[in-house]
């Protein structure tokens, strides 16, 4: 039977520290995993729903977006996937009486872990102006209400419409229609936070924004490097891959300033070594590398691979350079000149050690590169993301099997919401091809990022905040700012499944929308649909829930977005010969009421995209059917998807080593090296994930793995730096975080009461997780060229309370 909600936050002030653990995963994990699941859902519940997770024919994972091989395990799910399946499944529900009952104030005196465990929304709500409580609304008024907010604007710029990584790819092409339909390009979404930098590098570098290998390079690879990520919590499906790789004789570097007990050892529970004889050891080599110092590990890479070549010989792969390659004799040119003294102080490791590391990837006939956060939220990012690419050029590492680029993106569609145009920077073939479908002229101008957004809407160029789905307010950096930037707005709307922090940061009015999860069955026209994502290589497959919604007038996102679509561009609504809404004339009658006084067209005279909104309402393989006529590489898609069948997605550096930058090659580049300098008395901070959340989502505040339990208000520094800093263990702190601004100034920020705990960092870093941190990274600290959040690379010092 489910256990009811907490109805208090977990006192920190217990907090216990065991030895960090050297292995992931085993029978442990798989019975914590299990044990969450059955308190939120019960025990038949959980059975039923942790056996769709990842099968072809049920629900994509609403957690990582690691792909499936063909081939599909009973339990295709990992141990965070099991807390990620629990939280949606949930038997908890949260309506219209539980907001009677507590007061926004009530609602933001409680953490981001006590309002996750309330469970699923089941009613829209609205928060009048200057109220205390969300009272009820109807579905109808409450779509009125924010389309007579979209269309009192003065300028369609005012409004921000931001996406998470969990929105289907069916959802997000039809947000992005609406967005464009009012005139902007304001789509700031969760990628402009973590792997931007990896499109802005890899799209110059390659012509691709996505990395270049799929599920069956990772198993055919001879050496794998792991860079900035931590697999056995973020994604532990990965390990398996790996280990599959181990077993085929790869090796596997591990780069890194925490050792990780994913990449230290790896006990898989679905095999007999794994539950019985010991797991199996991941890492030959572990880089302990400072923070912000990877650039200087892919030079110091390519520095001993040409200085081997100009000795030996047979190192770099002249035939794939000479014919698919631009730029060589200059980034040889600089490789020369870079000094192995600053390589070694930018990295913290001894010049054997990076050569060791060097001397791996020279012996090995396949490499591919992994990375994650820990490389994309630097200042130099891009610069070290394009050293990555430089390096497996060398070797012609690029374009054949087992060999490539693999960002490993985050949420389980953030990849596909990219591709369906959710980008505030839109390439202009696709806004051609989009002009085409739907008889209209889609903006040109770019929109902002979530950076910039959240400027505009402190500056007070922005009025209207709509997220499809996500918890904005904890996601983002600088956490003050944010939050009194969403407090100006006239009208903020989340579209979510479960109560977040997001709800209580609320402009003057607010407006929730509860949504159907990948978990529940979305029947639309009598008729039960499917929806697709696309995983972290580009492959693309359906995912359909079988679980009853927790309201029965649910809506999902489609249908939230048509209805939407349907009051703002009514000329387009339906075929001239055709009923609108034929069944429904409620809401047929909500719709001519929302769409009185608007204009025939809409973006400033650009015209309003036509299409029939309630058809696609109803029927999702409509919208494929549009997503196909737009998008590249999505031919035959319902065809292909059925039946549980993928569609992968061209690629054309993997595919035929076709690169579609400047001149038509792979770009060698020559990037100056850029490493932090850490002021005396100061550490350099690193926000991180515990193992018991994914992204925002907290599951609890146990980080088993590192042996912190029962608290998250911890900060990780090196024995050493304790003592010289004049700390103890143990000690609660203040963390304080100095951002030096364009007029010389210092700006201050702080998070009060951590608790400081001994870990094996590098001397002069530490790590703390967020989103408790985030209020630390200053908004205008990010990635030069991508815009990123440089999350990995805050200047704090530590404060006696």
């Amino acid at each position: 039977m489910a256990r009811k909600p907490p109805t208090s936050d977990i006192d920190e002030s217990d907090l216990r520290v065991s030895d960090r653990k050297k292995v992931a995963v085993g029978v442990p994990a798989v019975l914590h995993g299990l044990q969450v699941a059955v308190d939120q859902m019960g025990v038949d519940r959980s059975i039923r729903t942790l056996l769709r997770v990842n099968q072809k024919d049920g629900f994509d994972c609403p957690g990582c977006a690691w792909p499936e091989e063909d081939k599909r395990h009973v339990a295709e799910f990992c141990e965070n996937g099991a807390k990620a399946v629990a939280e949606e499944a949930t038997l908890r529900r949260v309506g219209p009486e539980f907001f009677a009952a507590h007061s926004l104030d009530d609602l933001a005196g409680h953490d981001d872990w006590w309002l996750g465990q309330q469970g699923r929304l089941t009613h829209p709500m609205i928060l009048d102006e200057d109220a205390t409580h969300y009272r009820p609304i109807s579905w109808d008024d409450a779509l009125r209400e924010i389309a007579e907010a979209l269309r009192g604007l003065d300028d369609p710029d005012e409004a921000i419409f931001y996406t998470s990584g969990r929105t289907s790819n069916e959802a997000a092409f039809l947000y992005q229609l609406l967005v464009r339909g009012l005139g902007t390009n304001n789509l700031p979404d969760c990628s402009n936070m973590c792997h931007e930098s990896s499109g802005s590098a890899l799209t110059q570098t390659l012509g691709i924004g996505k990395g270049t290998v799929s599920i069956e390079d990772i198993h055919d690879a001879d050496l794998l490097i792991v860079a900035g990520q931590n697999p056995g919590t973020n994604h532990p499906r990965m390990l398996s891959a790996l280990e599959k790789a181990k077993g085929n004789g790869a090796k596997i570097i591990a780069v890194n300033p925490l050792p990780e007990a994913g990449l230290i050892r790896f006990e898989n529970p679905q095999t007999p070594k794994g539950v019985i004889l010991g797991g199996t050891k991941m890492a030959d080599e572990f880089a302990q590398i400072r923070l912000g110092g990877d650039q200087a590990l892919f030079q110091a890479i390519g520095k001993h691979l040409l200085e081997a070549e100009a000795r030996d010989g047979d190192v770099v792969d002249h035939a794939f350079v000479g014919e698919h390659t631009s730029g060589y004799d200059a980034y040889r040119a600089a490789m020369a000149e870079v000094p192995w003294r600053e390589l070694v102080e930018a990295t913290g490791m001894p010049e054997t050690a990076l050569r060791r590391v060097g001397e791996m990837v020279r012996t090995s006939g396949k490499t591919i590169v992994c990375w994650a956060m820990g490389l994309t939220q630097h200042k130099h990012a891009v610069a070290t993301l394009r050293d990555v690419v430089d390096v497996l050029l060398l070797q012609g590492n690029i374009g054949r099997p087992g060999a490539g680029v693999c960002p490993v993106r985050g949420h389980s569609n953030v990849q596909g919401d990219r591709t369906m145009g959710i980008y505030e920077k839109p390439s202009e073939a696709f806004l051609a091809a989009l002009d085409a479908e739907f008889s209209f002229t889609a903006p040109r101008e770019h929109g902002y990022d979530t950076v910039e957004a959240i400027r505009a809407m402190r500056d007070g160029t922005a009025r209207v905040f709509m997220a499809m789905g996500g918890n904005f307010v904890s996601a983002t950096p600088d956490t003050a700012v944010t939050e009194a930037a969403l407090r100006t707005m006239d009208l903020t709307v989340q579209v979510s499944t479960k109560l977040n922090r997001s709800h209580v940061v609320t402009g003057r009015r607010a407006i929730i929308l509860p949504t159907l999860g990948r978990t529940d069955r979305d029947r639309r026209g009598g008729t039960e649909q499917r929806v697709t994502v696309e995983d972290s290589m580009g492959a693309v497959h359906s995912s359909r829930g079988r679980l009853d919604p927790p309201a029965d007038d649910m809506l999902s996102e489609v249908a939230i977005i048509a209805r939407l679509c349907g009051m703002l561009f009514p000329d387009g609504a339906a075929p001239d010969d055709a009923p609108a809404h034929e069944g429904d004339p409620e809401r047929g009658q909500a719709e001519r009421d929302g769409a009185e006084g608007a204009a025939s067209g809409a973006g400033d005279g650009r015209g309003a995209p036509r299409a029939d909104w309630a058809a696609l309402e109803t029927d999702y393989a409509l919208i494929r059917q549009h997503i196909q006529n737009v998008v590249p590489g999505f031919d035959d898609y319902e065809q292909r998807i059925d039946k549980g069948r993928t569609l992968m997605l061209p690629n054309g550096p993997r595919d035929a080593r076709r690169f579609a930058t400047s001149d038509g090659r792979a770009q060698f580049t020559v990037n100056p090296l850029e490493y932090p300098v850490i002021p005396r008395g100061r550490l350099l901070l690193q926000t991180i994930r515990s193992h018991d959340q994914y992204n925002t989502t907290i599951y609890g505040k146990d980080d088993r793995y590192r042996g912190i339990h029962n608290a998250r208000r911890v900060v990780l520094v090196n024995e050493k730096d304790i003592r010289q800093l004049g700390f103890a263990e143990d000690e609660i702190v203040d963390l304080v975080s100095e951002w030096r601004t364009r007029d010389g100034g210092i700006e201050l920020r702080r998070a009060e009461r951590f608790r400081v705990v001994a870990y094996p960092t590098p001397q002069g870093n530490a790590a703390a997780y967020y989103p408790e941190t985030n209020v630390l990274v200053p908004l205008d600290s990010v990635a030069d060229v991508s815009g990123t959040p440089t999350s990995k690379s805050v200047i704090v010092r530590l404060e006696h309370r």
